[in-house]
């Protein structure tokens, strides 16, 4: 079958498989993935030899950061397992009044929640965004059609081969999820024309790939396209604090989106707490590439060019500035941000008021690690992605995010004058 009638094939059993989806019960819902966590439980020897198939596959060129991304380890699949079983205990988004209210002729009208119909998300490396994307779209109502990347591609159909069973034992069609069963970049095409099925696409993965779809789709889109998220030191911080958060906002896990990728710091920091955290960086083997004040604080400091300011590494790597104050920090930002995440250290509460209320990132943090900008960790039970445009969806796309809404009206036989 060619790609073209393969993607018609995929996008109508999405469709049938959406029309029943968006009345299934919560209690079908939950049951499939509950089904779905306990079979991942027993079977994570099996996911585990499918993702050493999809390592063993990789080139030796590829680097670190692409390797953990891929990597899946008895604890990450734990986290799946717990991301499942989140999803799962939280409300269903679908059927819910937002408001109502009623007319002076009589006619009442509710804003009532309903699920946004068919998703595609293309994705890269990360074999959990298939269980992750595949839950919390299957949760809020809508089928789903999965792209992972053809590093990931024997891990993530070991995955969709589990929640298809779960989705069998809750007696709902295994199409509310399917996987493109081909590495072929083809099919990427074929899903960004596929308008007729397809209502909306999530993508995630690296820059050439998100300004493709950008460029291709006839879909409307929920993404971001880089993650260049600023940590902002102010001049009242507390260092015990700001040392810990500063290093796990850059060094806990570099290769993702929500990682810190440039550190500012107040003038008045210069010769006492600057250094402590400059050095700290550096004696945990991160590149730190910095301007001339934050050169003179050791000879490891690399000189900072104008590149450095909207670069995401994605790798222990981060640029250091030094700023006037809060206003040329948030200038900064204003200029070289992709309103991702951005966050100040500070005790003064008027100066972290002043940041949240005027910095404009999808997520605006005081005093917290940049790497708190997660669906799971905001309680939604897992996200699809992080969305940094305005429409509709922005920051963690949860449950909610993937609903619309629509009207119902109720009369008793009034006629418009």
């Amino acid at each position: 079958m060619d790609f073209a009638s393969q993607m018609e094939e995929i996008g109508q059993k999405a469709k049938k498989a959406a029309a029943v989806l968006s009345t299934a019960s919560e209690k079908q819902k939950n049951t499939a993935l509950l089904a779905a966590a306990a079979l991942m439980t027993a079977q994570k020897a099996a996911l585990l030899e499918a993702n050493k198939q999809d390592i063993d596959n990789l080139s030796p060129q590829t680097s670190d950061a692409m390797r953990d991304r891929l990597l899946l380890t008895p604890e990450r699949i734990d986290d799946m397992i717990k991301g499942l079983r989140d999803i799962a205990d939280l409300p269903d988004p679908v059927g819910h009044v937002l408001a109502e209210w009623e007319r002076p002729n009589g006619l009442k009208i509710k804003r009532v929640s309903t699920p946004l119909g068919v998703i595609g998300v293309i994705y890269e490396s990360r074999p959990n965004v298939t269980a992750d994307a595949g839950a919390l779209c299957f949760k809020s109502g809508n089928a789903v059609i999965l792209r992972g990347g053809s590093d990931s591609f024997y891990s993530s159909m070991k995955i969709a081969e589990i929640m298809h069973t779960g989705l069998g034992i809750a007696g709902l069609p295994v199409e509310c999820i399917q996987m493109i069963p081909t590495t072929d970049r083809a099919m990427v095409g074929e899903m960004l024309k596929a308008d007729k099925y397809i209502d909306v696409i999530v993508p995630r993965g690296g820059k050439s790939l998100i300004e493709r779809i950008t460029n291709e789709s006839r879909i409307p889109l929920f993404k971001h396209l880089n993650g260049i998220c600023h940590t902002y030191v102010h001049k009242s911080v507390d260092i015990e604090k700001a040392r810990k958060v500063v290093l796990n906002a850059k060094l806990r896990r570099t290769g993702t989106c929500n990682c810190t990728e440039t550190i500012l710091f107040d003038k008045e920091l210069e010769h006492d707490y600057m250094p402590l955290i400059i050095n700290d960086l550096l004696d945990n083997h991160c590149e730190v590439r910095g301007d001339s004040a934050i050169q003179k604080v050791d000879t490891r400091v690399i000189p900072a060019v104008d590149a450095d300011w909207d670069t995401e590494y994605l790798a222990p790597i981060v640029s250091c500035r030094m700023v006037n104050d809060i206003y040329e920090a948030m200038d900064h930002i204003a200029q070289h941000s992709s309103h991702h995440t951005e966050a100040i250290l500070a005790e003064d509460t008027e100066a972290c008021d002043l940041f949240l209320k005027n910095v404009d990132s999808a997520v605006v943090m005081a005093n917290a690690s940049t790497q708190f900008c997660d669906g799971g960790q905001f309680g939604m039970g897992a996200e699809i992605g992080i969305a940094t445009g305005r429409l509709h969806a922005r920051g963690p796309i949860g449950l909610e995010q993937l609903t619309t809404f629509k009207y119902q009206v109720i009369g008793d036989g009034q006629t418009r004058p």
